[in-house]
């Protein structure tokens, strides 16, 4: 066999796996399979969201149990809330790892048993790329502010300042973000920002006293 029988051979075979493939797409778009199989993963999809929603609101109500119970019955009762309440976040982040919610709900769970540093690394995965982009702004701006107050709280403020930074950015109304940043920068002996950030608290909040009277120990307005 020379050359071109091969060629001719070769061209044959490729013309029929070309019309064998051509003849199974044919044949499974005139009976919709692609559209069925495509639909199925759509109604899986939606179907793990909206049980995600379910798992996440009844993890919910069983921190607000937990934080109720702690208050009148002691602490045993309200951590095994706490725990279940954490379980539950955990499937929701299982069923729909994109939402943000679930991972910030299981942040405060871990925060109310103790874990401030577990509940850190739950925050850093709802403000990661994988689920950040369902954040609104202002609950993007929640989260840093929650964030910054962990980081400030267990002394570690590596981030502090950016993330505060970040919160009244997103919300310049959030008095609370302001105060912490004016709290920050005067622990970092920068006066000059700390009287600008308790300043626009009062914007916000003219009578809020212990804006007056952070001024006042920084030598700005008064505590009347």
């Amino acid at each position: 066999m020379d050359l071109t029988e091969k060629e001719a051979m070769f061209r044959d075979i490729l013309l029929q796996i070309i019309v064998f493939l051509l003849f199974v797409f044919t044949f499974l778009y005139l009976y919709g399979i692609p559209q069925s199989l495509f639909h199925k993963f759509r109604y899986r999809t939606k179907s793990s969201a909206t049980q995600s929603k379910l798992h996440f609101v009844k993890a919910a109500q069983l921190l607000d149990r937990a934080r109720s119970s702690k208050s009148l019955t002691g602490t045993t009762a309200a951590a095994g809330l706490a725990e279940e309440a954490l379980t539950e976040a955990d499937l929701a982040i299982s069923l729909n790892p994109k939402d943000a919610a679930p991972y910030l709900l299981k942040a405060m769970a871990l925060e109310f048993q103790g874990f401030r540093t577990s509940a850190l690394e739950s925050i850093d995965m709802a403000l990661s790329p994988l689920a950040a982009k369902s954040l609104e702004e202002s609950e993007r701006g929640d989260a840093l502010l929650k964030r910054a107050e962990l980081k400030k709280a267990m002394k570690a403020e590596s981030v502090v300042e950016e993330d505060l930074t970040q919160v009244v950015k997103l919300n310049p109304g959030n008095v609370k973000g302001w105060f912490l940043l004016g709290e920050w920068y005067e622990g970092k002996k920068m006066e000059d920002e700390a009287k600008k950030a308790y300043e626009k608290v009062l914007e916000l909040e003219p009578e809020l006293r212990v804006a007056k009277e952070a001024l006042k120990r920084l030598g700005s307005g008064s505590s009347s």
